[in-house]
């Protein structure tokens, strides 16, 4: 059939079979027609569509216009021609079958029914195609099946492989021909019509397969899209409106990009084909509604819904988007075009009416969303569940993995399960989501483990695809019309319900952040459990840890973290203690860790992982900052609350050193152990040959021992296999431990902003400027902070002790934390990898660092600090280690020392006070040791540390402890102490300007123009530091508050010493070097940095003990009252010499000091207690008063030297040290020598016995016998032998800048300088030339006047041992000054002069009259000071002025016992001027070779002298010799026979003792040296010094041993229990005490005397040698211009004699070979006789009267050489004495002798002269000379020499003292060489004497007698002093008596008296007296020896 329809081409070519044809009508009721089977078959169905049909106008309405052609249209006709489309089919078969016998379906209405019938429509290949004969749709079979009955309707539809092919260029055309208008109005009717209701059952199934959609939208790449199988359910079960569905798809897939239109072949399972954008291999869905019967509009529908997906997998790409967008915007635009806007309905919902019931399950399977953009990222989820209900939703999910795939190389990727993921970044195991509807509760779970795995090139994929996602969303948003949602604010945007309560539970949560190449960080959480309720947050975990690089660095146990949106009510607490926080409340986190643990690994570098992690976060915040604006108020930040139970941060020990110190200790134990199983088989050894004997084998015994060494070696090995077994090995190396933690930090309005934060930080450093142009600021915050700990305590390794403990530690105040803007020049660039394609980015960093500012005040109960030297090589390690915490900074200037560094980032002020505060300065090198330390305790101490200044106020005690009795002993207590610490840095600029530091990194740093490398702290580097230290105790002192105290211990200075060796010992390098890969140089030590140090005290009180020993047997005493010391020094570092680096020398040097003391008092202590006393405290303690000053003042300046010197005058010379005492008074007793004997002889035992244990003991004995004699000698004549000369000789030929005559010059200068000197008399000038002392004094070559010590109005008591009474020594002023000269070359040696110079004036001596006073020996008497002080004319006004006997010798003053009462308060006696005032000058020249190197290289070299030339003999005098000089001008003497005895005790018993200890030290000595004399080998005494050493070291060692283990005992447990154990214990010490004593003596003389024996040796040897030139060492010089003694009665008044002595000089000469030179000299003496009626007035003169100064009355001239065997020799002995006249009275010797021997008879006979002679043991052989057979008949019968020598003999044998010990031949020896000399030459001229005697009475008178003492020589005798006596007293009397009596029976030979020249004056006038004289002769003649030798003895000889 053809139809054509007014149009003149044919639309459409039908060809059927068959048709039926249904009319539609309007009626309500179907026509009686009843067909009753309809059926349509077409075998081949040919269709054409033109266009011309939708141009036709009978399809077009009514009431609708035609069309108008618009351009396109007609373009595309014209173009195109008539479009037109071919469908062709092959088969079409449409059934339809009615059953009028059934039962009609009414299930519509009561008044529709719709028959029993059926309706089939069937389709087969089907094909549509284009006008190009293109496909566009294919279709296989189409089967459609509609069934209704009465009881349902059953629908399907089949369709089965459909292919369509969509091109837009040919539909846009056909959709354009389209009636959108005229459908949408259908569509508007159909939706206003009601829907019948159906309440029969409806079932409804649709089955789709192979379909395949293809698109080509022509701008955009083509798609396709299909499946292979869908299936769809409906069902309907009537009028209870419950209905069902499902719906299953296999296989659906979306394909997008170039050729994925032409069909392809399913994509292969479990993998991911690139371009199919939507994969879904299986998808099922079930549901079903219900609603209860009774219709309700307020009644919800129950929904019920289930699903399951498996195999999804979605591709997000550019290619998905664009055509995703493109479809969408056109299917939009279509409709945009067409559509009508309809009506509003309005719909009226009420609120309470509830929403549908949703139950819901979905389960997904199997999972993959890569997003493909640059490189792709797959999301692959195994299994995804999802359950709701209307109570809770849930959903489950399976196996999550995150995948980036950077590059893709392959057209697909294989989809493996999520654990078989290769480097996925995120990987879940499993979550499960819920949310519970009631609550309103969000929980998500996961059981297992959630690991993120992140690196910054996948973050920027990952980064890149989120931007292109969101693109691509926004273009998909563009085209649907969504709009975005606008941000409201917190009140709006939440709901009337609130947010939802949500609870997060991870299991097992892990985060891997690659911050570097090698760097990562690990974040990993046991469990974590996040909740959210109402306004409250909580986070918890059960461990939570930072790892770094594979190391856990943060431990968190069990942390929890709360934040709330209300704070609670102990925050507001907190808040209400700070008064300046103004914001009433604050939202709180609070943070919670019960135990907190840092772990940083041996030599892990945190630092640079930390900082790449800081530069990745800054790339991450530049990377992802949105530009938006600031809102209007800024938020305040959270406050925190941070509490820890436990907080430990540790260093890791080196694993190596850890072992090797445990290793040691186990050798240790396994030597004891060792030693101990040796023992036992040595005693089962001992037993076997008891039982045995000589049957047992040594071969079986060797056995023995030898498997017992290889037991120990298995045990050993055995025992370090298991030494980590029980015991876990020690790692840490330094331990920081804080207990109940708790830190507050609040935020607040006045606190917050940039401003406020200036404000402040001006405030709380006020002492910095601030820049002018502003301080910019990137990092500013301010915080109020609250800090509280129980114990904070920080451990080094497992040392016993604490470096830091502090106890109960509350802190508060402001904290404020600033980062300056570095700027340009400040910024350094980090880069950060970021992989292909991105390759780097650069991070611009600040570099300033983090500044902190504080206002804060603490309180500690405890604070203890513990160091020690022996920690430096941990706290290096320490140091090594923090280094690796810290970055260092990036600008390139030198690193800042941690001073300068503190100074930088520190400001601010910060008080504490504490309770008690500790120093413990351990004082060994063990650091496991915890006995040996000096405790400084504080009590109450306020601390303050100020910008440069630390102000310390309390009660201060320092402390000593060790393991001894003397432990605890506070040697040093201040109370009140006030000390300051002022900080002066020294800079380029101002020391506190930080704000002017401007760091820049190396790229940006500017030129330099001035050469100098760059230094960005330049002007704020503390170049030096000056330390000012001011100790004051007089701020808080009053009446009822104890004194100052320090008491000190001979064993504390002891320990002192060794203390301080160990703290100034040098520390050695640790870990350093190329092997510790260490090279940067050593930091400076803040020790080094001082340039100048200070030292100020001031203190009301002072008192000093110094004890010997424990038990306070002696001791000293200093009392002062108000004193201030002041003292500055300065350090200078000395670089060492050398091309190795060393480090620099430190010098200090005491530029200034000055003190002043004021009511000094020092007294010698004494108890009766023993030595081994245990007690400290002694009620028994008897004191002495020593000495005591009114004031005491000392000066130090700075020693420069002069070059020149202009002042002449050495008062108004500055000196270096200036001491002035006022009102000395110094007492010397008995007691007081004993004391100080005592505690000398035991500071010189601990001093002897430390130098003999030294290394030193033995060193330098060997001597060199090539040695130079010349060296040696130079060597002993020096003080000290071990040091030797600092500068070498230099010889060259330069001369110096001298005249050629050196002696001439100097006899020069010493006639210009003879005025200077203070000289007697005219006569005395010559004498005082002489005296070299005076002269080496006044050289002007001072480079340094050193000493000025002044004495004003001092005063000295001097008390006896056998008298009673006192002598006192005074003078008014007293000045000892010291100077030290320029070097000077002597004999080719370098060498310094130091001189000293005293001069005493008016000087007086007073003594007490009454040889037995009333006053009590411990009554001290002193003078007035009026009677000390220069003479002035005074009034005599006063009683007690008339009283006195002005100044005149002789004279009586009062005395005082108090020094601030005069003697009119007290009643005291009077004491006698015994020497009236006078002056004393002494002069001390020494020569060293300790030369100041400065100064040795400012010294010329001395000249080279010819060896042709001869020397000036005055110039070889010039040498260098010790000199000491003492010049006495004038005596006046005056004294009584009570005080001669008493001055005569004072000198013999107190000046001259000699300590009876020290007498048997030299008996012991002397034994020694005999042993060494008689030894064939003294070599072997080496081996026994070494061993004696060794015992001595071992006797020191025990008694170590002891007192620490009585010291534990009585720590451990009470006393009363180990009493028993102590006291043997402490008996056992003190033997040990006595034997170190005795050995140590021992080891000292044989030390000693060895020495001297080697020297000796040396010397004999170099007696062979050519002799060398013999200088002078020493020389003593004493001089008296004129001395005049008065020796008075007892009473002091009446006169016996006058003896004047004028010009006395002795000198004594020590030269270089050990000889020594005396000489005495007289110029002038005379005694008067002051006896009334006196026949003589002058005893003693010589017969010339006294001429010039030259002429001398009397000289003796001795040399001595060294003593041989233990003999002194006398080289040359010589004795001058001019003529004397001799006049005597009997009475006057009478007085003389009791005078000077008070209480002896004159008158009993005295001993002859040998029996005199049993006092002294004479060894020596005497050999007198022959005498004349008259001279023995002269003598008489009893005076043989061989008679007198056997008496003697036999009187000493009877007298002598039986020996304490058996004698022997050194006993002899010692004993012969200790009382003999050796006498080489003695000569003695002959001295003529003009003799006249009075006698008592009638006895014999003696005039003008003339008598010549005969010229005595002696050669090569050895003698004791009083054979040389006798002998001249023999030879003497023997020529006396001759003359004698030819004298008085005027038998003068006339050789005689020619010889003499003299003629006998006295003639007889009578036979009378001719007679008388005969009688006398006859009388004389017949005297017996007796009586002539006891008339001469009285005159001649002395009086023993």
């Amino acid at each position: 059939m053809v139809l054509n329809l007014l149009l003149p081409e044919s639309l459409w070519h039908m060809t059927s079979t068959g048709i039926t044809l249904l009319l539609d009508h309007q009626s309500k009721s179907l026509p009686d027609l009843r067909p009753g089977q309809l059926a349509l078959s077409v075998r081949t169905l040919l269709a054409e569509l033109h266009e011309g049909l939708f141009h036709s106008q009978l399809l077009l309405p009514k009431a609708a216009s035609p069309p108008d052609s618009n351009t396109t249209n007609t373009g595309e006709r014209q173009q195109y021609g008539a479009q037109h489309l071919n469908w062709t089919l092959k088969s079409l078969k449409v059934g339809y079958d009615c059953d009028h016998d059934q039962l009609p379906l009414k299930a519509f209405s009561s008044e529709l029914s719709f028959p029993h019938s059926s309706l089939e429509l069937l389709l087969e290949d089907g094909l549509l195609l284009s006008q190009s004969r293109q496909r566009i749709i294919c279709l296989n079979t189409l089967k459609t099946l509609l069934q209704v009955t009465s009881a349902d309707i059953c629908g399907s539809v089949a369709i089965n492989t459909c292919i369509v092919h969509y091109r837009q260029q040919e539909f846009s055309h056909w959709l354009d021909l389209l009636s959108w208008e005229q459908r949408t109005h259908r569509k508007a009717a159909h939706r206003k019509r009601p829907f019948p209701l159906v309440d029969v059952p409806v079932k409804i199934s649709t089955s789709v397969s192979n379909v395949n959609v293809s698109v080509q939208l022509g701008d955009t790449p083509p798609f396709a899209l299909g499946f292979i199988s869908t299936s769809a359910e409906l069902q309907h079960l009537g009028l209870n409106m419950s209905q069902r569905v499902s719906l299953s798809l296999d296989h659906f897939w979306w394909r997008v990009g170039q050729g994925s239109h032409i069909q392809q072949a399913p994509h292969p399972p479990g993998k991911h084909v690139w371009g199919e954008a939507l994969i879904l291999d299986s998808f099922t869905l079930q549901g079903s509604s219900t609603k209860p019967q009774g219709v309700d509009s307020k009644s919800a529908a129950s929904v019920c819904a289930e699903s399951r997906l498996q195999g999804l997998q979605v591709e997000v790409s550019e290619t998905c988007t664009l055509c995703l967008s493109r479809l969408l915007s056109l299917l939009k635009l279509g409709q945009s075009q067409n559509s009508i806007t309809p009506e509003p309905e309005s719909i009226t919902h009420e609120s309470s009416a509830p929403g549908p019931l949703l139950p819901i399950d979905l389960m997904l399977v199997l999972m993959n969303c890569p997003v493909l953009y640059t490189g792709a990222v797959a999301l692959r989820v195994d299994t995804v569940e999802a359950a709701s209900s209307s109570e809770s939703s849930r959903v489950s999910v399976q196996g999550v993995s995150l995948v980036v795939l950077k590059t893709l190389t392959e057209s697909m990727e294989p989809c493996c399960p999520a654990d078989q993921t290769c480097s996925p970044i995120l990987s879940l195991s499993s979550l499960a989501v819920s949310y519970q509807n009631t609550s309103r509760t969000l929980e998500v779970q996961s059981k297992d483990s959630l690991a993120l795995h992140w690196t910054p090139s996948d973050h920027m994929f990952l980064y890149q695809h989120v931007c292109e996602s969101r693109s691509c969303w926004s273009s998909v948003s563009v085209v649907l019309n969504v709009k975005q949602k606008e941000t409201h604010s917190d009140s709006t945007a939440l709901s009337p319900l609130g947010a939802p309560n949500v609870c997060v539970e991870l299991a097992n949560t892990k985060l891997t952040a690659h911050v570097g190449d090698q760097n990562y960080i690990i974040i990993h959480a046991d469990g974590l459990s996040v909740s959210k309720q109402n306004e409250t947050t909580n986070v918890k975990a059960p461990r939570l840890v930072f790892n770094f690089d594979g190391n856990d660095i943060f431990t968190f146990s069990d942390p929890e973290l709360q934040m709330l949106d209300v704070p609670p009510s102990e925050l507001q607490e907190h808040r209400a203690r700070f008064p300046f926080l103004t914001t009433p409340n604050n939202r709180a986190w609070i943070f919670y860790f019960p135990s907190l643990t840092v772990e940083f690994p041996y030599q892990y570098n945190f630092s640079s992982t930390f900082d790449k992690a800081i530069s990745v976060q800054k790339w991450l915040k530049s990377l992802h900052r949105g530009v938006a604006e600031p809102p209007k108020t800024e938020r305040l930040p959270p406050d925190l609350l941070f509490r820890v139970v436990q907080f430990s941060f540790v260093f890791l020990d080196d694993v190596f050193e850890i072992k090797l110190r445990d290793n040691y200790e186990l050798m240790k134990d396994e030597s004891k152990e060792s030693a101990k199983r040796l023992q036992l088989l040595d005693r089962k050894v001992a037993e076997l040959r008891k039982q045995h004997g000589e049957l047992l084998p040594a071969r079986k015994i060797e056995e023995l021992y030898s498997s017992l060494e290889r037991k120990h070696i298995e045990i050993y090995i055995q025992r370090s296999r298991r030494l980590y077994a029980n015991t876990p090995m020690r790692k840490s190396l330094l331990t920081w431990t804080l207990n109940q933690l708790e830190l507050v930090v609040l935020a607040d309005q006045s606190l917050h902003g940039v401003e406020r934060v200036r404000q402040l930080l001006r405030e709380i450093d006020g002492v910095s400027p601030f820049p002018r142009e502003g301080l910019p600021l990137l990092v500013q915050w301010c915080r109020a902070v609250r800090f509280k700990v129980a114990a904070f305590l920080v451990r080094i390794r497992d040392y016993p002790r604490y470096l830091f403990e502090i106890r109960d530690w509350e802190l508060s105040g402001r904290l404020i934390g600033t980062e300056q803007d570095g700027q340009l020049r400040g910024r350094r660039k980090e880069v950060v990898q970021l992989g292909q394609p991105w390759g780097e980015v650069t991070v611009h960093r600040n570099v300033p660092p983090l500044k902190f500012y504080y206002d804060l005040t603490s309180n500690v109960f405890l604070y203890t600090i513990v160091w020690g030297p022996c920690w430096d090589p941990a706290w290096t390690l320490i140091g090594q280690a923090v280094d690796l915490l810290t970055k260092p900074t990036a600008d390139p200037s030198p690193l800042l020392t941690w001073w300068d560094k503190s100074r930088l980032l520190l400001h601010g002020r910060w008080h504490m006070n504490i309770d008690q505060a500790n120093l413990h300065q351990l004082a060994t090198e063990d650091p496991y040791n915890t006995t040996e330390n000096m405790h400084w305790e504080w009590n109450k101490l306020d601390f303050d540390w100020n910008p440069g200044q630390f102000v310390f106020k309390g009660d201060m005690d320092v402390n000593v402890r060790t393991a001894s009795k003397y432990d605890d002993i506070c040697f040093l207590h201040l109370p009140n102490l006030c000390m300051t610490l002022d900080l002066q840095w020294l800079c380029h600029g101002n020391p506190h300007d930080h704000h002017g530091v401007m760091l820049c990194c190396a790229d940006n740093i500017a030129d330099v123009t001035s050469g100098q490398p760059h230094d960005s702290y330049r002007a704020f580097r503390s170049e030096n530091l000056n330390l000012s230290i001011t100790m004051d105790l007089n701020q808080n002192a009053d009446a009822g508050s104890c004194q100052p105290q320090i008491l000190l211990y001979s064993s504390t200075l002891r320990w002192m010493q060794n203390f301080w060796a160990t703290w100034t010992s040098v520390s050695r390098p640790i870990c350093r070097g190329k092997l510790f890969h260490s090279l940067r140089p050593s930091r400076k030590k803040l020790g080094q940095h001082y340039k100048q140090m200070s030292y100020t005290a001031a203190f009301p009180k002072l008192q000093v003990h110094y004890w010997a020993s424990f038990a306070q047997q002696r001791g000293i005493q200093l009392e002062c009252s108000k004193g201030q010391i002041f003292t500055r020094g300065s350090q200078r570092l000395i670089p060492q010499a050398g091309t190795v680096m060393r480090r620099l020398i430190s010098e200090w040097n005491v530029t200034q000091m000055v003190s002043e003391l004021s009511l000094v008092t020092v007294h010698l202590m004494s108890s009766t207690s023993d030595e081994t006393a245990d007690h400290q405290i002694n009620a028994q303690v008897k004191k002495t008063h020593l000495l005591s000053l009114s004031s005491l003042s000392y000066q130090r300046q700075s020693n420069r030297i002069e070059e020149e010197v202009t002042s002449k005058d050495e008062t108004n010379s500055s000196y270096t040290h200036k001491l002035c005492l006022v009102d000395l008074r110094a007492s010397w007793t008995t007691t007081n020598r004993n004391i100080a004997f005592g505690l000398y002889d035991g500071y010189k035992k601990a001093a002897v016995l430390k130098r003999n244990l030294s290394t030193e003991a033995l060193k330098g004995l060997r001597i060199d016998t090539q040695l130079q004699a010349k060296k040696l000698k130079r060597t002993m004549s020096t003080y000290s032998s071990s040091a030797p000369p600092s500068t070498p000789v230099i010889h060259t030929v330069i001369r110096p800048e001298k005249s050629h005559n050196e002696g001439t010059s100097m006899l020069q200068k010493l006639i210009e300088e003879t005025d200077k000197f203070v000289v007697f008399s005219e006569e005395d000038s010559g004498v005082s030339d002489q005296l070299c002392g005076i002269a080496a004094c006044q050289t002007d070559d001072v480079y340094n006047r050193n000493w000025f010590i002044e004495l004003v109005n001092c005063q000295m008591m001097l008390r006896g041992t056998e008298t009673v009474g006192c002598v006192l020594v005074s003078a008014a002023k007293a000045q000892l000054l010291q100077c030290e000269h320029l070097p000077a070359w002597y004999n080719d040696t370098l060498k310094q002069k130091t001189t000293w110079t005293c001069s005493l004036d008016c000087m007086q001596y007073f003594a007490t009259m009454e040889p037995n006073p009333s006053e009590k020996e411990d009554v001290q008497l002193w003078l007035e000071v009026k009677n000390i002080e220069e003479h002035r004319q005074r009034n005599l006004d006063s009683v007690q002025e008339l009283m006195e006997s002005g100044q005149a010798v002789g004279g009586m003053v009062s005395t005082t016992t108090d020094w601030n009462q005069p003697s009119l308060v007290q009643e005291t006696q009077q004491v006698q001027r015994i020497i009236s005032r006078c002056s004393c000058r002494m002069y001390y020249i020494g020569y060293s070779h300790d030369i100041d190197p400065e100064l040795a290289t400012q010294i010329k070299p001395p000249e080279v002298r010819d060896r042709h030339e001869k020397e000036d003999l005055l110039k070889k005098q010039a040498g260098a010799v010790d000199t000491f000089t003492l010049i006495h001008n004038e005596l006046e003497i005056s004294t009584n026979p009570v005080q001669y005895a008493m001055i005569l005790d004072i000198v013999n018993n107190l000046l001259l003792h000699v300590e009876p200890r020290r007498k048997e030290h030299s008996e012991k000595k002397q034994r020694v040296r005999f042993q060494l004399e008689i030894s064939s080998n003294p070599e072997e005494q080496r081996s026994s010094i070494l061993h004696l050493q060794e015992a001595v070291r071992q006797h020191v060692a025990q008694i170590r041993r002891l007192e620490k283990q009585i010291y534990s005992n009585i720590r451990v447990s009470l006393i009363n229990e180990l009493s028993d154990i102590n006291l043997r214990l402490q008996n056992q010490l003190n033997q040990e005490k006595t034997d170190l004593q005795m050995k140590s003596e021992e080891l000292n003389i044989l030390i000693r005397c060895f020495k001297d024996f080697q020297l000796q040796r040396a010397n004999k040897m170099e007696l062979r040698k050519p002799p060398e030139d013999v200088s002078v060492v020493r020389r003593t010089e004493i001089y008296f211009a004129q001395a005049r003694w008065c020796l008075t009665e007892e009473d002091g008044q009446l006169g016996i004699a006058e003896l004047e002595l004028q010009r006395f000089m002795y000198s004594k000469l020590n030269k270089s070979d050990d000889t020594a030179e005396h000489l005495l000299e007289l110029g002038w003496f005379t005694m008067n006789n002051l006896l009334p009626n006196a026949a003589y007035k002058v005893v003693l003169r010589p017969q010339s009267p006294c001429q010039s100064g030259r002429q001398l009355a009397l000289r003796i001239f001795s040399k001595v050489r060294p003593p041989v065997g233990g003999i002194s020799v006398k080289e040359h002995f010589e004795v001058n004495v001019v003529p004397l006249t001799i006049q005597l009275m009997y009475q006057f010797f009478k007085r003389m002798m009791g005078f000077f021997f008070p209480g002896r008879n004159v008158e009993e006979e005295e001993v002859g002269d040998e029996e005199d002679k049993f006092r002294l043991v004479t060894t020596g052989v005497v050999k007198p000379r022959q005498l004349s057979e008259d001279s023995i008949a002269g003598l008489g019968p009893s005076k043989g020499v061989t008679q007198g020598i056997n008496r003697t003999a036999g009187v000493r044998r009877s007298f002598r003292k039986p020996p304490e010990h058996p004698v022997d031949d050194i006993d002899k020896m010692k004993e012969r060489a200790a009382m003999n000399n050796s006498f080489i030459y003695v000569k003695i001229p002959q001295v003529p004497l003009c003799v006249s005697y009075k006698g008592e009475k009638s006895s014999v008178d003696w005039k003008d007698l003339n008598l010549v003492l005969p010229c005595l020589e002696y050669h090569n005798n050895t003698w004791t002093w009083l054979d040389f006596a006798m002998a001249v007293k023999r030879d003497s009397r023997k020529a006396l008596v001759a003359q004698m009596i030819k004298e008085k029976l005027r038998l003068k030979p006339a050789a005689v008296a020619e010889s003499r020249g003299k003629v006998t004056e006295g003639k007889v006038d009578s036979s009378v007296q001719q007679q008388e004289e005969d009688e006398k002769a006859r009388l004389l003649i017949g005297l017996s020896s007796n009586d002539k030798s006891s008339s001469k003895k009285s005159i001649f000889s002395r009086r023993k």
